[in-house]
């Protein structure tokens, strides 16, 4: 057993002593290099970081969601306790391992060992591709070298993380944490000799991985758009299951449509693959993606004026037909916030602000440039108080957010909408996600009377620590 430094002792009682105190013990443990890659990959801006859930709830959410992955948390029963909640809360089916320590078996490096052994246990080929195990805070800060576990057992992969709060700044970038070192396992496989096929067989065609998230009939949209250039969408990265990794790294070119997937993008240029920024949402948007995929995969421009001129008048028709009047403050910490804005302007909103929980990266560029040309204010890694003080500066006639946005919002009497929950998952691609907005935004918009008709009516004594 390898027993934990005494400079590194102290977190073994909890979290509570800070995340600068925590930093400094990983970095004694020989965790430094880890929190290096991090804070290079996702830089926290001019605050410690924006607030948000447990940045471990990303990875645990993209191995939960996969086929035949096991998932094991190792990290304060607390945070084991909140993280298991929100994920079924979230709709996972599947359980979540868990290895208890003790102040005992974290200093004295018994908890790696207990780790090992679950994992064994665990490693059932007839059942599981890969089994993922995930250090939260404290054995991160401790040290628990989840790198000098097997690199596979019985066949099944073994694929180790640290997530803590006080290193990786949001949930978002959470998942590139886990998908990229998935990709990296994948393309070492894949350079060893060959690997499974897809589900549904190899794609007839060159493929288009998309990194991110989206609305299920998102992919579908895109592959629509991609036809005409003779191209096919591929998968969507993060992945459900291990064999579509080998299928995502095959690809003609990748699609940040969320641009903050540091590590995936980081797989994928090591594997000789090209990156496009942006998205093809509006009109404009739409015009740019297809042309920017065209030159990434040397197709003929006369093809890509073909896929133009198919779409680009069914998006304007969208667009006309559902018109959105009014002024909005958009924030939130997917990822999506700046391509969601870009449909809204084109709706012909006024859109007076946007935030976004994630750093700037050069995949966001463009999106910022034609947001920014449309006198459209964009804050990356903005805090909580950006997105609050954007709502009480420019009174908007509809707030999009976090739930504290919203809470904030509706409060001073402006209808609000959870951005989680009620924007991204709606279609935003092509001409489907053209005018897919207006139903909920209008609908919001048009609440502001009853709104002023509710305060009026409850403002007074129920307000403030005296209320009831």
């Amino acid at each position: 057993m390898t027993e934990l430094p005494a400079e590194a002792a102290q977190v073994v009682a909890g979290c509570h002593v800070g995340s600068d105190a925590m930093r400094r013990s990983a970095e004694v443990a020989g965790n430094g290099a880890v929190l290096a890659r991090y804070a290079a990959d996702y830089p926290a801006g001019p605050h410690d970081q924006p607030q948000s859930m447990c940045p471990a709830f990303g990875s645990l959410r993209v191995g939960l969601r996969m086929r035949r992955t096991a998932t094991v948390l190792s990290g304060s029963a607390c945070c084991v306790y909140g993280l298991t909640f929100v994920s079924h809360f979230y709709g996972a089916k599947r359980s979540v391992a868990y290895v208890p320590f003790s102040s005992e078996t974290l200093v004295t490096g018994k908890l790696f060992e207990d780790i090992r052994d679950a994992v064994e246990d665990l490693a059932d080929p007839a059942l599981y591709d890969a089994v993922v195990v995930t250090n939260l805070c404290v054995p991160t800060a401790s040290g628990v070298p989840l790198r000098l576990l097997p690199k596979a057992i019985n066949g099944v992969r073994i694929i180790g993380i640290d997530v803590p709060g006080f290193g990786v700044p949001t949930h978002a970038e959470a998942k590139d944490i886990l998908s990229g070192a998935m990709l990296a396992y994948a393309r070492g496989e894949a350079e060893q000799g060959p690997v499974q096929a897809p589900r549904g067989g190899p794609s007839g065609r060159p493929t288009i991985t998309l990194l991110g998230e989206m609305f299920p009939a998102d992919p579908m949209g895109i592959g629509a758009m991609l036809d005409p250039l003779g191209l096919a969408v591929g998968p969507v990265v993060p992945v459900g299951e291990w064999r579509q990794l080998y299928a995502a790294l095959d690809c003609a070119a990748v699609a940040a449509i969320h641009p903050f997937y540091t590590a995936s993008l980081r797989e994928f240029a090591a594997a000789g693959r090209s990156a496009v920024g942006s998205a093809p949402v509006g009109r404009d948007g739409t015009a740019a993606w297809l042309a920017a995929i065209g030159e990434a995969c040397g197709i003929a421009a006369a093809k890509v004026a073909t896929a133009q001129n198919r779409f680009l008048p069914l998006i304007g028709e969208a667009l006309a037909k559902a018109p959105i009047r009014g002024r909005i403050t958009l924030s939130g910490y997917e990822g999506s916030e700046l391509i969601v804005a870009r449909v809204l302007v084109e709706s012909g909103a006024d859109v007076a602000y946007v935030g976004t929980a994630c750093p700037r990266t050069p995949w966001s560029e463009d999106d910022r440039a034609w947001l920014e040309a449309r006198g459209v204010p964009v804050k990356f890694r903005a805090s909580l108080e950006d997105d609050l003080a954007a709502v009480d500066a420019l009174a908007p006639d509809l707030a999009i957010g976090t739930t504290p946005v919203v809470q904030h919002a509706k409060q001073k009497a402006i209808p609000a909408l959870y951005f989680t929950n009620l924007i991204s998952a709606r279609p935003l691609m092509g001409p489907a996600g053209a005018g897919s907005l207006a139903q909920v935004i209008n609908a919001a918009l048009a609440n502001k009377a009853r709104f002023e008709t509710m305060r009026a009516f409850f403002e007074g004594p129920a307000e403030g620590e005296g209320g009831r």
